[in-house]
Protein backbone atom coordinates (compact mmCIF):
# COMPACT_ATOMS: atom_id res chain seq x y z
CA UNK A 1 0.00 0.00 0.00
CA UNK A 2 1.21 3.65 -1.09
CA UNK A 3 2.18 5.67 2.30
CA UNK A 4 2.39 8.97 0.30
CA UNK A 5 0.46 11.37 2.37
CA UNK A 6 -1.94 14.05 0.27
CA UNK A 7 -0.35 17.62 0.74
CA UNK A 8 -2.68 20.61 0.18
CA UNK A 9 -1.72 23.00 -2.97
CA UNK A 10 -0.96 25.52 -0.73
CA UNK A 11 1.99 23.57 0.48
CA UNK A 12 2.96 22.65 -2.66
CA UNK A 13 2.64 26.12 -3.77
CA UNK A 14 4.92 27.34 -0.80
CA UNK A 15 7.89 24.80 -1.72
CA UNK A 16 7.83 25.52 -5.54
CA UNK A 17 8.14 29.10 -4.18
CA UNK A 18 10.27 28.44 -1.44
CA UNK A 19 12.53 26.74 -4.09
CA UNK A 20 12.88 29.13 -6.53
CA UNK A 21 13.70 31.71 -4.34
CA UNK A 22 16.45 29.84 -3.00
CA UNK A 23 17.76 29.46 -6.64
CA UNK A 24 17.34 33.60 -7.23
CA UNK A 25 18.91 34.55 -3.67
CA UNK A 26 21.88 31.79 -4.41
CA UNK A 27 22.38 33.23 -8.16
CA UNK A 28 22.65 36.52 -7.12
CA UNK A 29 24.55 35.74 -4.03
CA UNK A 30 27.03 34.39 -6.10
CA UNK A 31 27.47 37.09 -8.43
CA UNK A 32 27.95 39.74 -5.43
CA UNK A 33 30.64 37.41 -4.50
CA UNK A 34 32.24 36.85 -7.76
CA UNK A 35 32.38 40.89 -8.10
CA UNK A 36 33.36 41.46 -4.65
CA UNK A 37 36.52 38.91 -5.56
CA UNK A 38 37.61 40.30 -8.79
CA UNK A 39 37.06 44.08 -7.61
CA UNK A 40 37.86 45.02 -4.01
CA UNK A 41 36.13 48.64 -4.58
CA UNK A 42 32.59 46.73 -5.23
CA UNK A 43 31.82 47.21 -1.77
CA UNK A 44 32.37 50.56 0.09
CA UNK A 45 31.18 51.67 3.54
CA UNK A 46 31.07 55.41 3.98
CA UNK A 47 31.17 54.94 7.83
CA UNK A 48 33.22 52.96 10.56
CA UNK A 49 30.70 49.60 12.18
CA UNK A 50 31.36 47.79 14.37
CA UNK A 51 31.49 44.58 12.30
CA UNK A 52 34.18 44.92 8.99
CA UNK A 53 35.45 42.44 6.95
CA UNK A 54 37.71 42.10 3.77
CA UNK A 55 35.53 42.71 0.58
CA UNK A 56 37.12 39.38 -0.79
CA UNK A 57 36.20 37.70 2.48
CA UNK A 58 32.60 38.68 2.00
CA UNK A 59 32.81 37.63 -1.54
CA UNK A 60 34.04 33.92 -0.88
CA UNK A 61 31.30 34.02 1.70
CA UNK A 62 28.35 34.98 -0.75
CA UNK A 63 30.01 32.59 -3.09
CA UNK A 64 29.94 29.76 -1.21
CA UNK A 65 26.52 30.19 0.48
CA UNK A 66 25.28 31.22 -2.66
CA UNK A 67 26.17 27.66 -4.71
CA UNK A 68 25.01 25.50 -1.52
CA UNK A 69 21.57 27.79 -1.40
CA UNK A 70 21.35 26.90 -5.43
CA UNK A 71 22.16 23.04 -4.65
CA UNK A 72 19.09 23.07 -2.01
CA UNK A 73 16.79 24.55 -4.44
CA UNK A 74 17.16 22.20 -7.02
CA UNK A 75 17.06 19.95 -4.10
CA UNK A 76 13.42 21.24 -3.01
CA UNK A 77 12.22 20.99 -6.26
CA UNK A 78 13.27 17.52 -6.74
CA UNK A 79 11.74 16.48 -3.54
CA UNK A 80 14.57 15.24 -2.21
CA UNK A 81 14.19 14.57 1.97
CA UNK A 82 16.95 16.16 3.04
CA UNK A 83 16.42 19.22 1.18
CA UNK A 84 13.91 20.59 3.48
CA UNK A 85 16.08 20.57 6.72
CA UNK A 86 19.11 21.98 4.73
CA UNK A 87 16.70 24.70 3.21
CA UNK A 88 15.51 25.94 6.29
CA UNK A 89 19.20 25.88 7.94
CA UNK A 90 20.68 27.59 4.62
CA UNK A 91 17.93 30.50 4.82
CA UNK A 92 18.91 31.23 8.20
CA UNK A 93 22.66 31.49 7.37
CA UNK A 94 21.94 33.44 4.66
CA UNK A 95 19.49 35.95 6.61
CA UNK A 96 22.38 35.84 9.10
CA UNK A 97 24.99 36.55 6.23
CA UNK A 98 23.32 39.87 4.80
CA UNK A 99 22.16 41.03 8.52
CA UNK A 100 25.82 41.36 8.70
CA UNK A 101 26.23 42.66 5.04
CA UNK A 102 23.44 45.67 5.42
CA UNK A 103 26.30 48.33 6.17
CA UNK A 104 27.54 47.65 2.61
CA UNK A 105 24.43 47.19 0.49
CA UNK A 106 21.10 47.90 3.04
CA UNK A 107 18.16 47.73 0.75
CA UNK A 108 19.34 44.63 -1.12
CA UNK A 109 20.30 42.88 2.27
CA UNK A 110 17.10 43.62 4.12
CA UNK A 111 14.98 41.92 0.83
CA UNK A 112 17.36 38.65 1.18
CA UNK A 113 16.58 38.64 5.11
CA UNK A 114 12.19 38.57 4.44
CA UNK A 115 12.69 36.32 1.25
CA UNK A 116 15.11 33.67 3.58
CA UNK A 117 12.60 34.29 6.49
CA UNK A 118 9.42 33.75 4.23
CA UNK A 119 11.65 30.40 2.67
CA UNK A 120 12.00 29.01 6.35
CA UNK A 121 7.90 29.58 7.00
CA UNK A 122 7.31 28.07 3.64
CA UNK A 123 9.39 24.68 4.05
CA UNK A 124 8.03 24.43 7.86
CA UNK A 125 4.63 24.78 7.25
CA UNK A 126 4.74 22.42 3.98
CA UNK A 127 6.58 19.79 6.75
CA UNK A 128 3.51 19.84 9.51
CA UNK A 129 1.36 19.57 7.07
CA UNK A 130 3.05 16.63 5.93
CA UNK A 131 2.73 15.48 9.67
CA UNK A 132 -0.62 15.77 10.40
Amino acid sequence: MDERQDVSSGAVGGIAFAASMLVMIGAFSMVAGLAAILDDDYLVVSRRYAFDLDTVAWGWIHLVLGFAVVAVGIGLFMNKAWAGVVAIVLAGLIALDYFFFIPYQPAWSLVVIALSVWVIWAVTQARAERRT
